[in-house]
Order: C-alpha cells, then structure tokens, then sequence
C-alpha cells in the first residue's frame, strides 16, 4: 500500500498592489482573511503528518508575498529605502506564531517616507501579524552592530524582500567588513552569550519544562554554530561545515534529524498553546504528545514521557556537538604549536590532545577509553584536537556493537573506575563523545529517559551523571564542612570503583516497568561479570543497586529514635562496609534528583540513622533497647547541659515528674534541656511556645507547652500553614498533669530552610496569640494551588494498620497548599488526637504516617477509620482506601 504525499498548501495569490495607494479596509479584512486561511492550511497539513521544516518554509514565503503588497501599497517603489527580512523570517522560517522580524534601511530622513513606514507596519499589525520592526540608516546599523554582537549576528540572517538593491550592498559592506568584529572577539562574545543563556535555564538541557528555542541544546543553539561557521569559516551551512573539516557527515545527520525533532515540536507547541509559546510546559506536554501519536506503554513508560524523551534526547545531542564543534573553533583560532609526546600512543599540540596514529582507536579500541585516562593525567589539557575528537567519535560509531564486549576496553574503562574521583570527570567527558553509553548499552536505553513528576527533575541518564559527581565531592576536603562525614568516610573506602559503579547502575532499568531496583540489581550482576570484578565485589555493588532506597525511606519514613527499627535497618545492612557505601550514595542520589531537596534536616536524620547503626553493627548485643536504661541515659545528659546553663537541678527534675517516658525516650538530651528551660523561664505562664530557630535536628524547633485539649495540634498546623512553614516532624505527647508538650520540627515552605531569627520570632508571637485564644475556630487558609501541581493530583490512597495500642495512619497523596492543616482539621472532625506525624514530600507526592488513638487514648476501631476516612476525604477529595 503506497501512502498519498503531503502536499503543501499553494503560495496565496495577490493582486499587484498599486503603488502608494494604501491598504483599504475591505482590503485588509481580505489579507486577514488569507493570512488565516493559509495557517489554517498549515495546520492541517501538520497534523496529516507533514514536516514542520517545509511548512514553516511555506509560511515564510506567504508571510513574506504579503508583506510586500502592503510595503508596495505603501510606499512604492522608492530609492534609498528597502525593507529586509530578519531573525527566523530571514532565515525563512516562520512557525505558526513566530513573529515577523523586519529591518528597514532608509537613507536621508525624509517625514513623508516615515509616514509610510509607519502606515506599512500598522496595517500589517492590522491584518494579523506580529510584527517586530526597527528603522535605521546604514551609519546606525554600523555603530550599533560595532557595539553589539547580537546587533550584528541578527545581520547575517538579513534578507531583502523588496526596496533598493543598493541598501542591500551596503548591508553586505557591514557584515563583510573584517575590523567589525574579527573571528576571535566574534567567537568570545558568541560563547559569552551562550554561557549566559545556558544559565537562565539552570545550564542543562534536562529542565522538566524546557525551552525548546533557547534553552541549552535548543534552536538557537544549532542557529549560533551557522552564525559561527559563516563569520569564522565562510561556512553558510552545515555542509559547507563539512567541506571545510568543522563536521563529520554522522555529525551533521545528527545535527540535522535533532533540528528536524526539535521544529516538529516546536509547530506542534504553537498550534496547541495558539499562541508563541517555546516552553514545553506541563500545561502541553500530554496534549502534545497525544497529538504527536505517542502512547502510553505501561504506567513505568507513559506516552508523554516518550515524547520528552524525544525532545531530551535531541536537546542533548544538540547541546554536546556544540560544545565540541566550539571547541573546534577555538582550536582553529590557536596559533600552531609543536607537537610533544604523551606516551607512546598520543601527543599534545598546546592545550589538546591527539593521537600519532590516526587508526589507533580502530586498531585497538581500548584506546578510546585510555585516550579519557591520559586527560587526566596531563595539566592544562583543555580537550582534543579537532581531528582526534572525529576519530573518537568515528570509531566509537563503526565499533559501538562490540565495545560492551571488549575484554581489553572494559578493563580499560575498570582501570579508569579504579582512579576514584577523576574517572567521574571522564564518564562526563565520555558520555558526551557517546562513548559511556556504547560500553554500557543499558545506559544508552536511559538516555534522555523522564519520568513525568515533580520529584524528578532531571532525565535519568542526566540525574545518574550528577550522582557520579556528588560522590566525587566526598574525595574534596573542601566540602568537609557540608559533608563531614561522607568526606571521613571516602579516603577509608578500600575499592571506591564499587561505589562508582552502584551510582551509575542504581537508575539503569528505569522505564522498563517493574521495579527498577531489581531489574537494576540483575544489569549490575551481569556487567560486573563482564567487567571481570572479583565476585564480592560484584555482589555489594548489585547489593546497593538492589536497596538504593532503603536508607532513605528507613529514615523519612518510620521513627529511628527507635531501637527495633534501627535495628531491623542494621540486620538488613549487615555490615560496616555496605553501611558506608550505602550512606554516601544515598546522599548522593538524594541531591542529585534535586537541588531543592537537601537539607539540614534530611542532613540530620541521616546522620543519626548512619551514627545508629554504626553503633548497632560494632557491638557484639542489639543495640540497648531497655527503656529505663536509655531514659535515665537522656535524662542524666540533659540534666549536665542544664547545670551548664545555670539551672537548679532540684527545679529540673520538678518539671520532669510530668513528663511521659516517650520524652526522654524520642528526644536528644539537647532537645530536653532545652524545652526544660523554656518552661522554667515562663514560670507557671501558659500557653508557652518557645521557638529555636536552628535546632541540632537541622530545622527551627517548635515546643507548644500548655493545657492539653483535643484540637491542638489543628490549631497549631492551621497557624504553621498560614505562615509558610513545613512540618517535617510532630511529637505529640501530654504530661501526667494534663499539659501538652508538643514538639514540631520545621522549615520554611519555599527555601527548605531553617527559619531566621526574625521569622521565628514571628511564629513565635503569632503562635502565642493563637492559642491564647481556645474558644476560637481556627480555619486552614485557602491558596491557590501551583501551575505545576494542578497537572500532577491523584487519588489519595489512605490505610490503617495497628501499631503498640495505636493506629496508624498512613497518607499517600498529591501536594497541595494547606495539606497538613486540611488533613489535621478532618482529625478535628473525626474526634481523633494525633500522637506522632512523620512528614515527607517527594515533588507532587505527599507520604505522611501518623500515630493516632480516639479521644481516650484507644486504637481507632473500624467504625471510627470510616468516619475519618469520611472526614479526610471531605478534605482532600476523592481516595483509594488501601489495604492495611
């Protein structure tokens, strides 16, 4: 069966326009009218599968059929005046809402011209488009392109499209002049503008919501090699770049077919926004990729994740060939220097580096990998030469199905993971020659790979390439004071490639669907066969592959205050080595899935987590889980820190005799001592709310001690949500005189941070004038809920389960403004009190695990979950009741 061809819709046929006469109105209406007709042709042929390349040809050539009537219309034909096409229209391209970037040259001012001129340009705004225009002579074109490099790059993409040819000569002399920006001050200004680009969109290609114009590897990305190959080269366009050495033909297909992936979104994003938009935001994405023809394969491989795995995947072969093909020019600029050897395989020109025998990499292929060790090793290398870098690049393409095999290669590549934390600057390095991805094809399967939350902002191969480099922080002595003890544990890590290779296979089998941690487990096993690992060796790194998660979720999700589950963690670690390896990838991998979600707190609790354990595994006997001896432990601590302080300890230990076990036992003696002073210092004055600003948990502590009543720790949340503040851990606890003594450790909303002097005070009077108040019906207040939030709500899922003469209940929803005082208020409503509440977010999604008991202190019977759950629902709209 033979497919129909698109054909693209005609050229709009127009009346010659009659010299100077104006556009009438009926005659605007009909240009409206055609200009309409012909997006509404456009849009049609795209969404019949036609390319967006020749579509936004043909929308340029009737954009352009249409500017020059009106011009003609209104001006005429005159001499010292033409009118020139710029921007994406002078390079004939227009998308479905680009704008018309136009450039009149005029000569001597004359007020009759600038009249026409500017009845040209409103009736084009007039008729539909938008229009972008600047009028100049040729001497402010010179001294404003002599000032600005972006004033003089928009002229390379200069085009007549009607007016005096003498104008365009005279343009010509601009461009053409050699004083006006030479290739080196060219090529500095170019880089120095891309370098600040980059940084507005955090200098990756990987963004969630990525700007496919101009973000890193974006449009104007393969538009600046074009500018740069013409004003460096006198290369126009990527073949001519090819003729003249800058390129290899692979790298110019793969330049062309990511240009050809990145204008087909770029079409689709203008017809679904209806408007210039160049963000691929959540508001699009699924209904692009539906309108692209992608489906979902199961719910580890959605069809929106496919089409930004297109779009990833072409930004970052962009962004990486630029990066190179840069270089090259560089290179090209650099005086000539003699050749000094580098072994007996490579030399050095300068500051780069290249091989003696152009067939080295094909005569033996685990040089490709030697060639990235020898970088390493050499001060002042900034790269390869231009010819070593097509070589690479060659070779790894001819030899890509055999290099995962290569005994020779993978014990090169074992040999680099054995050099600790430089080999991680080497993988960067290979991963952009596409070498890191041919030695480990699974690798290549996560390339660009998403997954459609918040949680996750990078794409996996991108997050697995900074995991690599957070871990090679610890070999820094200059990140010991954020990293204490990571950078104590690294130099004592005997084989620091295990390590290496359990950060970059911990993600692999993302996308596969099932469990990612498993599949994972098994690529781990498998390469480290290949790669010829002794077999512990092996195993511990398919080990921590395997349980990646299991030290983060231990320590956000369950009370490791507790012995038993400190202990359960030790048994299931096993010993001090995989303890060690495990806490530094778990930090590793943590601020590498977002910058947003390291903090002191998480700092903190996996501190106490690691510190717990390494006790657990050194002694001989479980850890002391004997109450009376840990509460009398804490309380002899905390009673020194207070005799420091100056407090009587007769009058300490009369504060003590309400306090429940529980204190001593979920608090640090510091927690104690603390609390213990902030009710001496009220002397009897209730509500008290103290507040620490910077607590040794890592977070602003808030005590509440006063009169216990049902409804206070809604009253608390309600105020902790109006004021911006994140709860990340509750202790509710009441006194034997009937007092509460709560704790809430916080943080701010936005930063993630601990609370400044000033704002805690500010929680602290407001607090205090809350409570003061018991009568008074606190209600949560109501906030809109984010752009990007709305795109990720789900049902929430709610189970009950029973835990030491409590229920607990356990909240997996999406995150939204006001979730803790909404879930506190349906407690309020159900005649629940709240006991403990544990706290974590995961980009859109929200865990949250609560102790809870009736208003006598008994588990919640069945009844009484479904009048809560009722309640919760109320609050937080449609759930999935789990099982318990």
């Amino acid at each position: 069966m033979t497919v129909a061809p698109i054909v693209l819709p005609p050229l709009p046929r127009l009346p010659a326009a009659v010299p100077r006469s104006g556009v009438s109105e009926d005659a605007r209406r009909a240009l409206r009218q055609l200009l309409g007709d012909v997006d509404r042709a456009l849009a049609t042929a795209f969404r019949d599968g036609a390319d967006a390349t020749p579509l936004a040809h043909r929308r340029s050539e009737s954009v352009q059929r249409i500017v020059v009537h009106v011009w003609t219309a209104c001006l005429g034909e005159v001499s010292d005046a033409a009118l020139f096409a710029v921007g994406g229209f002078g390079r004939g391209l227009l998308f479905p809402h680009s704008d018309v970037d136009l450039l009149a040259l005029v000569g001597p001012s004359e007020p009759a011209r600038l009249r026409a001129l500017e009845q040209c340009f409103a009736t084009l705004w007039d008729i539909g488009l938008k229009v972008g225009h600047a009028v100049r002579d040729l001497a402010q074109c010179r001294a404003l392109a002599a000032r600005d490099a972006s004033v003089f790059t928009s002229l390379l993409d200069a085009r007549r499209l009607v007016g005096d040819p003498a104008m365009e000569a005279g343009l010509n002399a601009i461009i053409d002049d050699p004083a006006l920006w030479p290739p080196a001050a060219y090529l500095a200004a170019r880089l120095g503008e891309r370098d600040a680009r980059h940084a507005r969109y955090n200098d990756t290609a990987y963004n969630l919501e990525p700007n496919l114009k101009d973000g890193p590897g974006g449009l104007r990305t393969l538009d600046a090699l074009r500018w740069l190959g013409r004003r460096l080269a006198h290369a126009d366009d990527f073949d001519d770049m090819v003729a003249e050495g800058l390129l290899d033909p692979a790298e110019k297909d793969t330049l062309e077919q990511s240009e050809a992936t990145l204008r087909r979104y770029r079409f689709a994003l203008h017809l679904e926004a209806g408007r210039a938009e160049e963000r691929l935001l959540f508001d699009y994405q699924r209904a692009l990729a539906a309108r692209l023809g992608f489906q979902d394969e199961h719910e580890k491989n959605l069809g929106v994740e496919q089409f930004m795995q297109g779009y990833y995947r072409a930004a970052s072969q962009v962004e990486r060939l630029g990066v190179q093909i840069a270089e090259r020019f560089e290179e090209m600029l650099e005086p000539p220097s003699a050749p000094q050897p580098v072994g007996e395989d490579f030399v050095r020109y300068g500051k780069r580096l290249a091989v003696r025998d152009p067939d080295l990499f094909m005569r033996r292929p685990a040089a490709l990998v030697e060639a990235f060790i020898v970088r390493l090793g050499e001060p002042g290398i900034v790269g390869f030469t231009a010819d070593t870098m097509r070589r690479i690049h060659q070779a790894t393409a001819v030899l890509e199905r055999s290099l995962a095999d290569d005994a020779e290669v993978l014990a090169a590549f074992l040999r680099l993971l054995k050099l600790g934390a430089p080999a991680v600057e080497a993988m960067w390095r290979m991963n952009r020659h596409g070498l890191l991805a041919a030695i480990l094809p699974a690798f290549g399967k996560v390339f660009g790979r998403m997954q459609y939350d918040l949680f996750h902002v990078y794409t996996v191969d991108e997050h697995t390439l900074r995991v690599l480099r957070n871990v090679a922080r610890f070999a820094d002595p200059a990140a010991a004071a954020e990293f204490p003890i990571a950078c104590e544990i690294w130099p004592s890590l005997p084989k620091p490639e295990i390590l290496l290779l359990a950060a970059l296979f911990h993600d692999i089998a993302k996308g596969r669907g099932g469990d990612h941690s498993v599949l994972g487990e098994d690529e781990a096993l498998a390469f480290g066969h290949r790669l010829g690992l002794p077999e512990e060796d092996t195993q511990l790194v398919a080990w921590l592959v395997r349980w990646h998660l299991l030290m983060s979720t231990t320590a956000q999700r369950q009370d490791i205050t507790d012995p038993d589950v400190v202990q359960r963690f030790a048994e299931q670690v096993g010993n001090a080595e995989r303890l060690d390896l495990l806490y530094l990838l778990t930090i590793a991998d943590i601020i590498g899935t977002s910058p947003k979600l390291w903090n002191g707190w998480k700092d903190r609790l996996l501190a106490d987590l690691y510190t717990a354990t390494r006790y657990a595994l050194r002694s001989e006997d479980e850890l002391p889980s004997d109450a009376a001896a840990r509460v009398r432990g804490c309380r002899e601590q905390a009673l020194e820190l207070l005799r420091q302080e100056g407090h009587d300890a007769e009058a300490c230990t009369r504060v003590w005799r309400g306090f429940p076990e529980q204190s001593f036992l979920r608090h640090r003696p510091e927690q104690i001592a603390w609390q213990t002073a902030a009710i001496l210092q009220a002397k009897g004055v209730t509500p008290l709310v103290a507040v620490h600003p910077h607590s040794v948990r890592g977070t602003t502590e808030l005590f509440v001690y006063t009169p216990d009543r049902d409804g206070l720790f809604a009253a608390v949340a309600i105020m902790l949500d109006r004021l911006h503040f994140s709860v990340m851990e509750a202790r509710i606890l009441s006194s034997s005189t009937g007092m509460a003594l709560d704790t809430f450790l916080l943080l701010e909303s936005e930063s993630q941070q601990p609370a400044s002097t000033e704002r805690a005070e500010e929680l602290k009077q407001r607090l205090h004038r809350a409570l003061s108040q018991p009568g008074h019906q606190h209600q949560p207040s109501r906030r809109s809920m984010s752009r990007h939030l709305k795109h990720f709500q789900a049902a929430p899922k709610i189970s009950f389960s029973a835990v030491g003469g409590r229920t607990r209940l356990a909240l997996v929803c999406s995150d939204r403004p006001g979730l803790l005082a909404a879930v506190a208020q349906a407690m309020v409503t159900a005649a629940v009190r709240v006991h403990d509440a544990r706290i974590a977010t995961f980009g859109e999604r929200v865990e949250d695990f609560f102790l809870i008991t009736d208003r006598h202190d008994a588990p919640l019977g069945h009844a009484q979950q479904d009048v809560l759950l009722r309640a919760l629902l109320d609050q937080l709209g449609p759930a999935k009741r789990a099982q318990a």
